[in-house]
């Protein structure tokens, strides 16, 4: 259902969004002017590669609260709240807000549409959870989709913005930096009740925001990509190697578990290839500078 309505015509879906609108765009919109829903670390690292690509645009940021608004403001993203009904729409548009702040995530998610002028590209980011494989098994693109979650993480997406002729989703995994990620949260509890065998796949979120960049600037059309560093480690790897690497100083203890799921193994080279993009980190031994 959800593939053939994205099939309309461009003609028929651009009339569709501006009566749902409800109000013509005002205000002057650049070409290259990009709008951010959910500007979190994430979001904030894409404004700052998207404007060292278009030099002169303008970023604009939507949020929950006004708690960060201030330091949008230094760091040159234009904010505004989700309950302020949009004025104008951008050509593009990127969705990195995550489900655990609303209620109405889909909702959300077709809001932020409404906010996009169809010229350029619209990229809704997600995480890799859809990917039907739970054995610790190998899982290429294009992958296996289980639909129960899907429904919840992407397909609401398709079905509910089905005019949207230019919607195309990143599935991005285990985001990481120094202070932020799986590795620091484990490090903070120090004993955590999940099995160590679980796979998991990881990404800087440098890599991430370059590769959303990378994506936005192809103005391709209904795709999914993949974001991985292609060297899946299970999460006691994982922790080794921060043990290893002699960078923290909290201790971890154990992983604990043993009947929760496991994970999977991602590869990403189609994407790679596709959209021409490698990572700055091949690894999270590399970011870590440490041997595997």
């Amino acid at each position: 259902m959800a593939a053939a309505r994205l099939q309309v015509s461009a003609s028929s879906a651009i009339g569709a969004r501006d009566e749902e609108l409800g109000t013509a765009s005002s205000g002057l919109v650049g070409e290259n002017d990009l709008l951010i829903v959910g500007p979190g670390v994430l979001g904030r690292l894409v404004a700052e590669k998207w404007r060292q690509e278009h030099p002169g645009c303008q970023v604009y940021g939507q949020t929950v609260t006004t708690d960060h608004h201030d330091e949008l403001i230094k760091m040159g993203i234009n904010p505004s709240l989700k309950e302020t009904k949009a004025t104008q729409q951008y050509p593009y548009v990127i969705f990195c807000a995550p489900p655990s702040r609303t209620s109405d995530y889909p909702g959300d998610v077709r809001e932020a549409a409404l906010s996009w002028n169809g010229e350029g590209s619209f990229l809704f980011t997600s995480s890799s959870a859809p990917y039907d494989c739970f054995d610790n098994g190998q899982c290429d693109e294009p992958l296996a989709v289980e639909t129960v979650k899907l429904v919840k993480y992407a397909t609401f997406a398709l079905e509910h913005l089905w005019w949207i002729v230019a919607f195309y989703s990143l599935n991005l995994n285990w985001l990481h930096k120094a202070d932020r990620g799986a590795h620091v949260y484990w490090l903070g509890k120090g004993t955590v009740e999940v099995r160590p065998d679980h796979i998991l796949n990881l990404i800087h979120y440098e890599d991430a925001a370059a590769l959303s960049v990378a994506i936005l600037k192809k103005k391709l059309r209904s795709r999914i990509f993949l974001g991985c560093d292609n060297h899946p480690l299970s999460r006691q790897k994982v922790m080794d190697l921060v043990a290893k690497s002699g960078k923290f100083n909290k201790k971890f203890e154990a992983f604990t578990g043993t009947s929760d799921p496991l994970g999977k193994r991602l590869n990403n080279s189609k994407t790679r290839e596709e959209i021409g993009w490698e990572p700055k980190y091949p690894s999270f031994a590399h970011f870590l500078g440490v041997s595997e």
